[in-house]
C-alpha cells in the first residue's frame, strides 16, 4: 500500500466527518470542505492503486528497463500532480493525433 493510498483514505475520512458535522450544525462551508476532502481522498487513493499496478509491471520489465521504469515509478510518487498533467497532457495529443487521420 502506497503513501497515496494512506493519505487519501484519511482525507476521505476527514471529509466526512467534516461533511457530517457540517449538516449537523448547518454550515454549509463546512460540509463543502467536507465533499472537497472526500473527492480529494479518492483520487489520491485511485492514483495509489495505479502507482500500486505499475509496481508489479516493473517486476514482469525485462531486467535492462527495470531500473528507469523504477526512477519513472518513484518520481510519480515523489510529483503525483505533475505525473497526472503529463499524462493528460499526452492523453490530450494522442486523441487530437488520432482524430486527424
Amino acid at each position: 500500500m502506497t503513501d497515496q493510498r494512506i493519505e487519501g483514505a484519511a482525507a476521505q475520512t476527514e471529509g466526512q466527518v467534516q461533511n457530517g458535522l457540517g449538516r449537523m450544525t448547518g454550515d454549509t462551508k463546512l460540509q463543502l470542505e467536507g465533499k472537497m476532502n472526500e473527492v480529494k481522498g479518492k483520487a489520491l487513493d485511485a492514483y495509489g492503486r495505479v502507482i500500486d499496478g505499475l509496481d508489479g509491471l516493473v517486476e514482469k520489465a525485462p531486467a535492462q528497463y527495470q531500473g528507469k521504469a523504477r526512477q519513472g515509478l518513484d518520481f510519480a510518487r515523489r510529483k503525483p500532480l505533475l505525473t497526472t498533467g503529463i499524462v493528460a497532457g499526452l492523453a490530450v495529443l494522442l486523441s487530437g493525433l488520432g482524430r486527424r487521420r
